[in-house]
């Protein structure tokens, strides 16, 4: 007979690099030393001044609470199904999470870097993309030399890798 799995049963991980993983420990520490305590005292202090139906100190307080608290929840929950990959450990021609991929763009002859990294530490204006966005996902698995193919919102890109390296 089969077995159906709830979205509950399956434990999916999340590929994260040793640095994004450690940023991410370092974030909730900050939140819960720091940020935590003085929100706590920013509404006692708010809860001091009478009637909190008209507070709006209070109310601003309680908010900035509320997102501090789901911050800390959606982090922690990173931090346990966090696969750490230690990108020091790899190397090659093949592009794998974690490379750093040097791509010449053929229609313009610019040339970019991109670092594949996951979702939680994805930041596309340094250059870090998801290995799930159009660019990452088309050069997972991607040979030196290759090109790719990138379906965009702007239509087809055509790009050659030109450097695959892992630091």
């Amino acid at each position: 007979m089969p077995r159906f799995f709830s979205f509950l049963e399956v434990k999916m991980s999340i590929p994260i690099t040793k640095g994004g993983y450690e940023k991410i420990v370092e974030e909730v520490k900050h939140l819960k030393k720091v940020e935590r305590p003085a929100i706590i005292a920013k509404i006692a202090e708010a809860r001091s001044h009478g009637d909190l139906s008209e507070n709006a100190e209070y109310h601003a307080a309680r908010e900035k609470q509320s997102f501090i608290e789901g911050k800390i929840e959606y982090l922690d929950g990173v931090i346990a199904d966090a696969e750490v990959i230690d990108i020091s450990k790899l190397s090659g021609d093949k592009v794998l999470f974690g490379a750093t991929v040097k791509l010449l763009d053929v229609d313009t002859d610019e040339e970019v870097t991109y670092t594949l990294v996951g979702e939680v530490e994805s930041d596309p204006d340094n250059g870090r993309i998801s290995v799930t966005s159009p660019i990452g996902h088309a050069l997972i698995g991607k040979m030196l030399d290759d090109d790719v193919t990138v379906q965009t919102p702007g239509g087809a890109r055509e790009y050659e890798i030109l450097e695959v390296k892992y630091v």
